[in-house]
């Protein structure tokens, strides 16, 4: 690093680490920021990702009739965080913070740095008991413009700058092996330099050692992640109150997100809480173009298509589409390890997405002549009718009784009863003759084409599934997709680790991910959406503030 002396080291270039080394450059600090993969990677898992912001009363929801307040916000939060361990009280802490911030200056913040938001706000995880419990009231899912890269763009963009100009300095391919601890303060992080790499973007890279570093500083931050990628953590941490972890199951994140430096931290003295808290979800499908190992990609689903278990049975309210991830998972795994949607061809076009910066190039790429031929133009987006065509998951019939054949074939071992299924969809069907009815799952669909944004882009309007004008028939098999870590290193409201005694481990910060977006858990049990990307930002911007 030649003669640069910094003031702070960021051990993860992703968006947590970009934010503080902002943050701490404004205030006219000298950072080195290491990452062991290449400088194609720059912004982390945040690229890929679809980029949706959990705002509170923001001017898209008011221009929608959504009125929105942080005092719902905050009951929302609490009623999903469900906190209930002693160790919850930073956790708490920030959360309260988090989400006075996202009713408070953080759109204006990014609005400034030249992030924009797609006007329809998306209504995610929205509970489905009662109000009190978890799930979001109103919609608050903020799509930025350009999706993940989006939002890694503006802090890329100054990190380049930085860099430019001498106040920042990037080591990439330097991987942290240990912390440097004298006298119980960390003065620095040590480790291995990896070979270059010319791998794109979320590609495995080589791990052949080139040579060693060590550098030294007043504070060091880890933002290095989660452990979402490492599914042997993640079997290792799954709580018993989800169910027996899933045999199988798909990555959406790349690899390198394996939690690695966790036990690093560990090892010099840092808490760790709130392993057992994670966020997994139950519609991962197969990527049949993959870019990482077990490369899965999350359908976002709107409330119509018909969801049965591994038995074949119809799964109750709240476990319908887009209401309740982790109980859903919790459901799905009382009967097997993996679920199924059926649907119609109407359905997928009208209320289908996938998850993620590549699977979304009318928002990453276009404009509104891009979406409006997307979302609204006949079939379904492009990159949905790809999967439907040549994805491993999907089946498509124009009867049942080959529908269902097919699906047998698919998963051998766990065979559906056809006629168990008809009668179940034929049931349904018949709650349709009116405006009223007993169905949860239609009064849900009746209930969200209420909401504007809904009833334009994301809600089919009520119909027979075994109608065959509304066909044909479509089934998926849904697999569990890992995603994110909901604890991590424990932090106080500076976003100082704690040892796990709960004391100041002087010269050590953590942000985003690695700590549990804050706190070692901000999340308590449910996340909102929209609080990953949110918390990474808030929690990077607080220990740039702090460090």
């Amino acid at each position: 690093m030649g003669d640069f002396s910094p003031d702070i080291i960021i051990i993860g270039a992703g968006l947590a680490g970009m934010t503080a080394a902002h943050e701490a450059i404004q205030r006219g600090r000298r950072v080195l920021m290491l990452d062991q993969e290449g400088p194609q990677s720059l912004g982390g898992q945040a690229f890929w990702s679809l980029g949706g912001l959990f705002l509170v009363d923001s001017p898209e929801q008011r221009r929608l009739g959504i009125k929105d307040s942080a005092e719902l916000a905050w009951s929302d939060w609490q009623g999903s965080a469900q906190f209930d361990r002693d160790e919850d009280a930073n956790p708490r802490l920030w959360a309260e913070k988090f989400v006075e911030f996202a009713a408070g200056d953080m759109r204006s913040w990014l609005h400034g740095l030249g992030m924009r938001w797609f006007p329809v706000v998306g209504w995610a995880e929205r509970g489905g008991e009662l109000a009190g419990g978890h799930g979001n009231s109103v919609p608050r899912f903020h799509i930025t413009w350009g999706t993940g890269t989006g939002v890694v763009k503006p802090f890329a963009d100054l990190m380049v700058g930085y860099a430019a100009d001498g106040r920042l300095k990037m080591g990439f391919r330097h991987r942290a092996n240990a912390l440097i601890v004298e006298g119980g303060s960390v003065k620095g992080v040590s480790g291995d330099i990896l070979e270059d790499t010319t791998a794109a973007r979320g590609k495995s890279t080589s791990r052949k050692v080139t040579g060693s570093f060590e550098h030294r500083a007043e504070a060091v931050v880890i933002t290095t992640g989660g452990i979402g990628g490492n599914h042997a953590m993640v079997r290792k941490h799954w709580p018993a109150r989800l169910g027996k972890a899933p045999k199988t199951m798909v990555a959406g994140v790349p690899d390198y997100v394996d939690g690695r430096m966790h036990g690093i931290a560990a090892k010099a003295g840092a808490g760790l809480i709130n392993e057992d808290r994670m966020w997994h979800y139950c519609e991962g499908l197969q990527n049949y173009d993959p870019i990482w190992p077990n490369h899965g990609i999350r359908v976002l689903p709107g409330p119509s298509s018909m969801w049965f278990d591994a038995k074949g049975d119809r799964m109750e309210a709240p476990f319908m589409p887009g209401f309740d991830t982790l109980g859903t998972l919790r459901r799905i795994l009382s009967a097997g390890e993996h679920s199924w949607f059926i649907l119609t061809q109407k359905i997928i076009e009208k209320e289908f997405a996938l998850s993620g910066s590549e699977q979304n190039a009318d928002l990453t790429e276009g404009g509104w002549r891009e979406v409006l031929s997307a979302r609204l133009g006949k079939g379904a987006t492009p990159a949905v009718e790809a999967f439907k065509e040549k994805g491993a998951d999907f089946i498509v019939a124009d009867d049942l009784e080959t529908l269902v054949t097919r699906m047998n074939a698919l998963t051998p071992d766990a065979p559906v009863k056809l006629d168990h299924i008809r009668a179940q969809i034929r049931a349904r069907d018949l709650q349709l003759d009116n405006p009223f009815c007993k169905d949860a799952q239609i009064t849900a669909i009746r209930g969200a084409r209420s909401y504007k944004g809904d009833k334009l882009i994301r809600t089919a309007k009520p119909h027979a599934i075994l109608d065959a004008a509304n066909g044909p028939l479509i089934a998926v098999r849904l697999n569990v997709i890992t995603r994110k870590s909901l604890g991590g290193l424990h932090t106080d409201i500076q976003g100082r680790v704690l040892t796990p005694e709960g004391e100041v481990l002087s010269g050590l910060y953590a942000a985003g991910e690695a700590s549990g977006f804050g706190g070692g858990g901000y999340h308590g049990y449910n996340a909102l959406e929209g609080t990953f990307l949110g918390g990474c930002l808030f929690s990077g911007r607080t220990v740039g503030q702090n460090a």
